[in-house]
């Protein structure tokens, strides 16, 4: 009797999913196994773990000989190890990947010789393919086996005579095996054809380099390079980082000076030099390079920024260091000369503000400041920040010439003019230290407190002192006369009469003897020692608060202020991490508690969570 068809196919359809439900449970079975396995190494029982991956390589020798290996060698079974591999060897002889699980046998071993002669027969039998190259480093690479993959890489170069091949390879080995020599002759040899990577080569360089040492191995590099290929220009770029990162800021010029001569261009490579030099207080040497970018004449596109950051740096140069009258005089001199050749606009509203406050903080031309700002602010087209500044500025300015009342308008104008930035809080804090200045301390003390919660920090911190200061004494003596006479000294002090200010001073204890005001007269002090550049005094006045008088409202101040000269001017990483530390551990409360964070971190030298 014949079957009908659809019959056959049913009993088809019937076997293949018991088929299929078989291999199912069968998978499902070995998962399990797989996953009991683990669970036994995790517990510490190897041996276990290692019966059941042999019973699994037994059932599948391809899937799960990598787990049957490792449980071999975990268990330090090496011959057994050895026959496995050599088995996969002769079913899969041109798969590498088994001849180096073979040298790894070797290795773990101990027979060195043996997995040499492993590797080095790979070696000799190197496909001449790069792509066939590349895939036996990675797999010598994953297998932890980091000298061989650059062998290969090596070996792979002369087989395909090509030297340029496996650089970005070989640059990412050198530096996970920190190998600062054979990365930096790597780079050498890279980035002629590839100057784009110049920027990588300095961060990654900068990042393996432990100290001059390493930059003395590059610069000698470079100098055989330059002198075998004075032309090639991604050698004097990389000369000229490394004398920046050695701070031999004057060879970083004389090298871009040479450079832009050679190749007589526009300077602009000199020009940006310096906007480097001046940030990194080379003050010096930016004013030999601007001096000859100007020099090469006013049709060059770099003539005026170069004259406007000339002034500027000499400013930087002269009011963050000592100077002399006459150095005062000469950049007063220069600021005169811009404005004469380019005239009053608003392209030169910035300089007129610099001169300014050139005038009347440092020469005490109080009269000729003022009329300065006067026009600044009447020039058309300035932009709203700069505006806002020179008007603030010209405030400033009119407090000082004795007119509170114009001063206070333009306070209130610029607040107004800028509501809700960081510009209009200025000037509120500004308006409140006006009053304080002149004995109105209540109305000061008014704004101050609306000035505590200020997105700016600093001037929060300033509101916050100042408003401490005012309540602190007005409840020791409510007739607040001593204060007065602190609020004028305060006032000579941001004037830069600083000798007036320190014998105001001195008169007050005597005036008003058992005042309040001793731990704010040493800062006080400290802050016309800084003003100053001498730092070791300031130093001693801050000790003084911070031991003397750590109850005082200056004390965490005096703590981070010890921390910051010491970090940056007197070049103790050591003591500034002390200090930086003292304000964690004993001031919670500081407002300067996430900067003395920061900075003790950085000069921990790592990035570890918050004490």
């Amino acid at each position: 009797m014949r079957v009908p068809k659809y019959i056959k196919i049913k009993r088809h359809l019937c076997i293949l999913i018991l088929v299929l439900f078989s291999c199912s449970n069968h998978l499902f079975a070995q998962a399990n196994e797989l996953q009991l396995a683990r669970q036994y190494m995790g517990n510490g029982e190897p041996q276990k773990a290692l019966d059941i991956y042999q019973k699994l390589y037994r059932q599948d020798n391809e899937l799960y000989y990598p787990q049957y290996l490792n449980g071999l060698l975990g268990n330090k079974k090496f011959d057994d190890a050895e026959a496995v591999t050599k088995k996969m060897i002769r079913k899969h002889p041109e798969d590498s990947q088994y001849k180096i699980d073979l040298g790894a046998v070797y290795t773990q071993q101990g027979n060195t010789d043996k997995a040499d002669a492993v590797y080095t027969d790979l070696i000799k039998n190197l496909p001449a393919n790069q792509n066939e190259i590349s895939r036996l480093a990675a797999q010598f690479y994953q297998n932890s086996n980091v000298d061989y993959a650059i062998r290969i890489f090596e070996q792979g170069r002369k087989i395909l005579n090509n030297d340029a091949l496996f650089s970005f390879e070989l640059i990412n080995l050198f530096r996970y095996k920190h190998d600062k020599a054979r990365l930096t002759e790597e780079y050498l040899n890279f980035l002629p054809a590839n100057p784009v990577f110049i920027n990588q080569a300095e961060n990654m360089l900068s990042s393996v380099y432990e100290g001059s040492e390493d930059y003395d191995i590059l610069r000698s590099a470079l100098l055989k390079k330059i002198q075998k290929d004075p032309q090639q220009t991604i050698f004097i770029n990389l000369l000229i980082w490394q004398y920046l990162q050695q701070k031999e800021f004057d060879q970083a010029l004389n090298q871009q000076l040479a450079l832009s001569r050679r190749q007589n261009d526009d300077g602009n490579g000199v020009f940006e030099l310096c906007r480097t030099l001046t940030n990194n207080n080379a003050y010096d040497a930016a004013i030999r390079g601007y001096e000859y970018v100007i020099s090469k004449g006013k049709e060059n596109s770099n003539y005026v920024p170069a004259k406007i950051e000339l002034i500027n740096t000499k400013n930087l140069k002269i009011t963050s260091g000592l100077y002399t009258q006459a150095d005062l005089l000469g950049l007063e001199a220069d600021y005169k000369q811009l404005l004469t050749e380019f005239g009053s606009n608003r392209g030169t509203v910035f300089a007129m503000q610099k001169l300014a406050n050139l005038q009347a903080f440092k020469l005490h031309k109080l009269d000729d400041a003022q009329a300065l700002l006067e026009k600044a602010v009447a020039v058309n087209g300035v932009r709203s920040s700069l505006l806002a500044d020179c008007k603030l500025d010209l405030g400033d300015i009119y407090l000082l010439n004795n007119r509170p009342w114009d001063a206070t308008l333009l306070y209130s104008q610029v607040e107004k003019d800028n509501p809700n930035t960081n510009v209009a809080q200025d000037a509120l804090l500004r308006n409140a230290r006006l009053a304080y200045y002149t004995g109105d301390f209540n109305w000061s003390r008014r704004q101050l407190d609306v000035l505590k919660a200020a997105t700016s920090q600093l001037i929060a911190n300033d509101a916050l002192n100042l408003s401490l200061l005012i309540s602190d004494n007005l409840a020791a003596d409510s007739s607040g006369a001593a204060l007065k006479m602190y609020a004028r000294a305060d006032l000579l002090i941001f004037a830069g009469q600083t000798d007036k200010a320190l014998l105001t001073l001195d008169s007050i204890d005597k005036k008003y003897p058992g005042n309040a005001l001793v731990a704010d007269i040493l800062m006080a002090k400290t802050k016309i020692r800084l003003q100053q550049k001498d730092y070791a005094n300031a130093v001693v006045l801050l000790k003084n608060i911070a031991e003397q008088y750590s109850y005082s409202l200056w004390a965490d101040d005096a703590v981070f202020m010890l921390g910051d000269i010491y970090e940056h001017q007197l070049a103790n990483p050591t003591l500034a991490k002390t200090y930086y530390q003292k304000i964690i551990s004993d001031y919670p409360g500081s407002l300067w508690l996430n900067d003395a964070r920061k900075r003790f971190r950085v000069l921990r030298g790592d990035k570890g969570e918050a004490l």
